[in-house]
């Protein structure tokens, strides 16, 4: 049978409510009569029913009855359906009120017997239609699909079941919640068993061997933990949309993706002073530095939100131009971004960019990070890019009368053991000699933050591929820690530090709590549907210039509180006087300079700088 199109089924649906009147009006004097019909009302039922009927179908227009879908008859239809019940009842009242036939007077219990059979009609015959249509188009899924237990049996939980209830692909067996006023009760005829520490043994009693964690308005922490037991039960776990993009219409609640290893650190979303950022940056000329690596990239993605009026990115690696170039052709053709290759050691390429376009702000992520890489055969590589390169471009930023210059960190710059983290350290201590001397202007600020997730190098990419290949996943020590936080969180911040810095400050990001690498080794590899037993761990012993523990402050250093949760201000120790002096002639040597040679060097620029003892035994190996 051919479906009805939209104008037939509106035509039905009226003639429906119509017929509901005549339902209501006739129904009503049988009731009132006891089933048997009152011949000296026949006249006079008649004549009210047309009239009734008449006010009825302007009554069910004027109420927008016919907007609405059956199938998915809603609230919204059943207060449509009162208006219009309303109405008639209201005409209803005149009739009455004009009835003058003495002796025959209109029964007045049918003020009450016509609207309430009118509703029952009404509502009931929409609801009966999307019962007997959902049964229809869903009823064959009910005992089909995966079983699920849901977490959360709030609005979230109960708008993710009701969209499972439609799908071939998921069938919900029970929920859990905290609230114990919700247990032994059921969402939508599904059970609700006990509290989110019980989830394993539920998952065992309804032998399934997935979750959703539906808790879109949760903190961070409380989903962490709710997806910490969901993983440590062996599940498959999937999480809902945040509540954010929920309300604003972007995501469906149905849009379910995989918990990832970032929804098991429990990160609250950091929030930003928008409007102090904006007035930061916007109609500025902004260059970025390293702008196709990780935090570079999203640094460019989150300055476009606050509307500069170009982007100048720079980077040494063609490829890295290329991917973010192609990102801004997909996502803001209409930003005004200039691509430049050069390295941050040439100071004629720098300077040919700043006397071309006057960057007003600097953002300076290039750098060599990957610790083990700097340290044996590439210190000096690591000295001249890290530090050579920032003294270059930040005295240029001078030059040019840059208004900031915002200098991107590492915790690995605290008390470092590393060729890199005192590289790091010492580029610090450039900017902050740059600003003390005051030229140009330029507000020199420096940022510190751990590790960030995704990030080229990186250990959760790492661990993603040995998983991938089957193992072994490969950690360096069982008591290795160390910090985290999302790329997107990192630049945010990086950012409001930049807005609320009066220069000469390094700022520290707030990272949290440590993380163990072995408990992250072990998460992923549950997170990939495997246990120990299948992907197993080897403990591979730390790497040249590696500590167990990262330090987001030195000894001597102090800090003080900013209007920002999540950012603190570090007092270190004073820079020298003639410390640039004395540290652009050691810059400037041709080389090669020796490993030895540069960690005796870095040792006298930076005083708390101690390589790691696992280092000098490696040494003495080679």
């Amino acid at each position: 049978m051919p479906a009805l199109n939209r104008a037939s089924r509106t035509l039905l649906v009226f003639l429906f409510d119509l017929f509901a009147v005549v339902i209501a009006w006739v129904g009503g004097f049988l009731l009132r009569f006891n089933f048997s019909w009152p011949p000296n009302y026949t006249s006079k039922i008649l004549l009210v029913l047309a009239v009734l009927m008449t006010g009825h179908a302007i009554a069910c227009r004027w109420a927008g009855l016919y907007r609405g879908m059956w199938v998915f008859a809603s609230l919204l239809d059943l207060k449509r359906v009162l208006k219009a019940v309303g109405v008639s009842s209201l005409v209803l009242v005149l009739l009455f009120a004009l009835d003058r036939t003495p002796g025959g007077e209109l029964p007045r219990s049918m003020l009450v017997l016509y609207p309430l059979i009118l509703t029952i009609v009404m509502g009931g015959g929409r609801a009966v239609w999307r019962m007997w249509r959902e049964h229809r188009m869903f009823g064959d899924l009910l005992a089909a699909g995966k079983p699920v237990v849901v977490v959360g049996a709030g609005s979230g939980g109960a708008m993710l079941v009701r969209e499972l209830e439609r799908s071939p692909d998921w069938r919900v067996v029970a929920l859990v919640d905290d609230n114990p006023d919700k247990w032994g009760l059921e969402l939508f005829g599904h059970p609700i068993v006990g509290a989110i520490k019980s989830l394993s043994q539920v998952l065992q009693d309804y032998k399934a061997q997935h979750v959703i964690l539906a808790m879109p308005s949760a903190a961070g922490e409380a989903l962490k933990q709710a997806a910490d037991i969901a993983v440590r039960a062996g599940a498959h776990v999937f999480t809902v949309p945040g509540i954010e993009d929920l309300m604003s219409g972007k995501v469906a609640i149905n849009a379910m993706r995989p918990v990832d290893i970032e929804d098991l650190l429990g990160r609250e979303a950091v929030q930003i002073d928008s409007s102090h950022v904006k007035a930061m940056i916007v109609g500025k000329t902004v260059l970025i530095t390293g702008a196709g690596g990780s935090i570079g990239s999203e640094l460019c993605r989150q300055l476009v939100r606050f509307a500069p009026a170009q982007l100048l990115l720079l980077d040494a690696s063609e490829f890295a131009l290329y991917n973010i170039e192609q990102w801004f052709r997909v996502h803001m053709p209409e930003t005004q971004v200039e691509l430049l290759a050069g390295d941050v050691k040439d100071v004629v390429r720098l300077e040919e960019i700043f006397a071309a376009w006057k960057p007003q702000l600097v953002f300076h992520a290039a750098a060599y990070k990957h610790v083990p890489l700097m340290e044996v055969g590439n210190a000096w590589q690591a000295v001249r890019n890290n530090v050579l390169g920032t003294l270059r471009l930040a005295q240029l930023a001078q030059r040019h009368g840059a208004e900031r210059f915002v200098l991107i960190s590492t915790d690995k710059a605290v008390n470092p053991t590393s060729v890199m983290g005192a590289t790091k350290r010492l580029a610090e201590m450039v900017c902050e000699a740059l600003h003390r001397s005051g030229k140009g202007g330029t507000q020199m600020e420096m940022v510190r933050f751990g590790n960030v997730l995704g990030s080229t190098g990186s250990v959760i990419p790492k661990f993603a591929e040995q998983i991938a290949r089957g193992g072994p996943v490969t950690v360096t020590h069982p008591e290795i820690k160390r910090y985290f936080m999302s790329i997107p969180e990192a630049a945010q911040l990086v950012l409001q530090a930049a807005a609320m810095g009066q220069g000469g400050e390094v700022f520290v990001l707030d990272m949290g709590d440590a993380v163990k690498i072995v408990d992250l080794a072990r998460n992923m590899i549950r997170l990939s549907g495997y246990g120990e037993d299948e992907i197993r761990i080897e403990f591979s012993g730390l790497r040249p210039g590696e500590k167990l523990y990262e330090e987001l402050l030195a000894d001597a250093e102090q800090t003080r509180e900013t209007p920002h949760p999540k950012l603190r201000i570090a007092r270190s120790r004073p820079v020298p006087e003639n410390f640039l002096d004395e540290l652009e002639p050691w810059l400037a040597q041709p080389g090669p300079v020796s490993d030895a040679a540069v960690r005796e060097g870095l040792k006298r620029w930076v005083p708390e700088y101690e390589p790691a003892r696992h280092q000098a035994c490696l040494e003495r190996c080679l």
